[in-house]
């Protein structure tokens, strides 16, 4: 089907002032459809081929051609309007509370969603408490698709800033939003929807620490939530972290947008307290969390075979997990490590993070390659205000992984024993390129983490201890 038809001609269409504002489309032809529409919800008499097993479940073909076609055509402002006008979100509502069909429940739920991108539409469906509550019970539909749609229109609302805590106050009042979120992203396989789910959370978690904070301390009582024959149906005692964490493996290959949004849903955790605790006092210990952000630094992400480029490509999603690694890192550090410390269990830990340490470096070094390559690119030619903006953005973000970067880098040395730095010596992760790096990124500001690994580093590995120290003076002198 093409997009945005133009719907079937009509003599009607002829008639002055027939087109709905300014489009090619007919007034009467979206009133016949909308009035088939009431029809098929509450029809006037009974059916009598209707099937006596029930209310029908599929629509008529022409019927649901008609109404995709008026879906597709929601997305233009003029027909938006005139759908609000004809009280179109009021006929849904009977749809969603009437059809037991759900590809219907999915257009429905689409046009809404189209209608919800202009301001002021979006605002009279936000301020319909009625609609916004049976909205909100679309998310424990067991219907895919509609699920999909629900999860679009309330990102647009949430995106609308006149609007998004009307919503955000609906959601926290409503215990079964949790529930079926959480069920949706440990559960479902549909990569689209956990995708757009993800982004609802993420959205909702940028907007409203409160919300957050309610969420990461949930899951300590059952409730009610999504189930096929319309009964209620007791839902496990959902925790948000692993829902997270299985979301995130379902789209960690098949869409990196997606996994780009719950590595930073685990960020926006990492800023408060109840969220590192969340990731770290976990049954496990963390243990999951931490082995699914190593392998994808040590293994996917920043390849030794990939072009020092990729690190543009990837600094928002790199940052995001660095920043939780290095959240955890600092957490677990002042816990338990320094009680294993002492047993020299430490060790064996500390050598686990080798090759996170030489993937730290590595993406330092591309980083270096990406400045470099900036720099003459800005000597080759004067650039455009708008370039030059876009360049000063992406600046920005690098900065902000070089830091984050850095941080967990300068904490990770300091962890180190001779037997690990041996190992480092050994795998590769370590030498003179690599610790001169370090350093170069490291100094001035974690000096003291740079001194304490050259302490180590000397009875590693005293040539080249030796070496660094006439790279860099400014360690010669204070050690």
């Amino acid at each position: 089907m093409d997009r945005n038809p133009s719907p079937p001609c009509s003599d009607a269409e002829e008639e002055e002032g027939d087109a709905v504002g300014n489009t090619v489309y007919s007034k009467h032809w979206l009133f016949s459809v909308l009035t088939r529409l009431i029809e098929v919800i509450a029809p006037a008499e009974p059916d009598p081929a209707a099937s006596p097993e029930g209310p029908r479940t599929e629509l008529e073909e022409e019927m649901e051609n008609d109404i995709c076609k008026v879906w597709d055509m929601s997305m233009d402002e003029d027909v938006a309007l005139f759908l609000q006008e004809f009280n179109a979100p009021d006929i849904f509502m009977g749809v969603f509370a009437k059809s037991k069909c759900p590809r219907l429940t999915e257009i429905c739920v689409g046009i809404l969603g189209n209608m919800a991108c202009f301001q002021d539409i979006c605002m009279s469906i936000s301020k319909d408490e009625n609609l916004g509550q049976v909205l909100l019970q679309r998310l424990c539909d067991s219907d895919s698709p509609t699920l999909l749609e629900t999860s679009r229109l309330l990102l647009t609302c949430l995106s609308q800033p006149e609007v998004a805590n009307v919503w955000v106050e609906r959601i926290r009042e409503n215990p079964s939003v949790y529930d079926c979120v959480c069920f949706i992203m440990s559960s479902s396989t549909n990569v689209e929807l956990l995708v757009k789910v993800g982004e609802v959370v993420d959205k909702l978690f940028d907007l409203d620490e409160e919300l957050m904070l309610n969420w990461i301390k949930n899951g300590t009582c059952r409730s009610v939530g999504p189930s096929v024959d319309d009964s209620p149906e007791e839902l496990p005692d959902f925790k948000i972290v692993p829902c997270i964490l299985e979301a995130a493996k379902q789209v960690r290959s098949d869409n990196p947008e997606g996994l780009d949004v719950y590595m930073h849903i685990l960020q926006l955790l990492t800023t408060v307290d109840e969220g590192i605790q969340a990731i770290v006092q976990a049954p496990d210990g963390g243990k999951e969390t931490w082995s699914l952000l190593y392998d994808l630094v040590c293994q996917e992400l920043c390849q030794p075979d990939d072009p020092p480029i990729i690190v543009q490509e990837q600094k928002t999603v790199l940052a995001s997990i660095l920043s939780v690694l290095s959240a955890m890192f600092a957490s677990q550090t002042e816990q338990e490590y320094t009680r294993m410390r002492k047993s020299k269990s430490l060790f064996v830990l500390v050598c686990f993070y080798m090759p996170l340490i030489g993937s730290l470096i590595r993406i330092l070094q591309y980083m270096e390659g990406c400045g470099k390559r900036a720099v003459d690119k800005s000597k080759e030619s004067e650039q455009e205000e708008a370039e030059r903006t876009d360049v000063n953005e992406e600046d920005f973000h690098l900065k902000i992984l070089k830091d984050i970067c850095c941080e967990l880098l300068s904490n990770m040395l300091q962890e180190l024993t001779k037997e690990n730095t041996l190992e480092g010596l050994h795998q590769g992760h370590l030498n003179e390129q690599t610790c001169s790096c370090a350093f170069q990124n490291l100094l001035p500001l974690y000096f003291a983490s740079v001194e304490s690994f050259l302490e180590v580093l000397r009875e590693a590995d005293q040539t080249l201890a030796d070496n660094l120290e006439k790279r860099f003076p400014s360690l010669k002198v204070q050690t």
